[in-house]
This record gives structure tokens, C-alpha cells and sequence, in this order.
């Protein structure tokens, strides 16, 4: 649902508004820089749990929420995603 253009791109536009009001373009560019920074480690640790793990049959599948999830939360979000995957899908 949240998917569609026409409803990602005025969210997107309103969080860039609402970032510059309160704290400036410095402060957007270093939040948005954390959360890119984020992102991309969780999408290493989750290449790295998915070739180490190829030995016990372990596979947390790449892309955008469990990247994010990874990202932010760390290891108790790669837990949480390894339980979710082996015990509820």
C-alpha cells in the first residue's frame, strides 16, 4: 500500500520539510548520513550471517526491512529476524 508513488514521494517531502524547520540542512544531511551508514551495515551483516551461516542452514533473505531492521536494532535484530524466519515463516 505505502508502496505506490503518489504517497511515497509527499511523505518523503514532508520528512525533508520537517527536518530542515527543526534542525537545519546540517542536521538533515548527518541524520540522513547515520541512517545510510545504518543501512549499509546492516545489509553487510546480513551477507556476512547468510555465507557463515550457509553451514547450518541458515538464511535471513536481503532487502529493505530486514535490512533496516538489522541496521538499526544490530544483533538483537538479526536474532529476532533469524527467530521469525525459522519458527513463524
Amino acid at each position: 500500500m505505502l508502496t505506490q508513488p503518489l504517497i511515497v514521494i509527499p511523505v518523503l517531502a514532508g520528512l525533508i520539510v520537517l527536518l530542515l524547520i527543526k534542525g537545519g540542512v546540517e542536521n538533515m544531511f548527518r541524520i540522513m548520513g547515520n541512517l545510510t551508514i545504518k543501512l549499509i551495515i546492516g545489509v553487510l551483516l546480513l551477507f556476512f550471517i547468510n555465507i557463515f551461516g550457509a553451514q547450518f542452514d541458515i538464511h535471513i533473505p536481503i532487502n529493505a526491512p530486514t535490512a533496516i531492521i538489522s541496521g538499526v536494532l544490530g544483533v538483537p535484530g538479526i536474532i529476532g529476524l533469524f527467530i521469525i524466519n525459522q519458527f513463524v515463516l
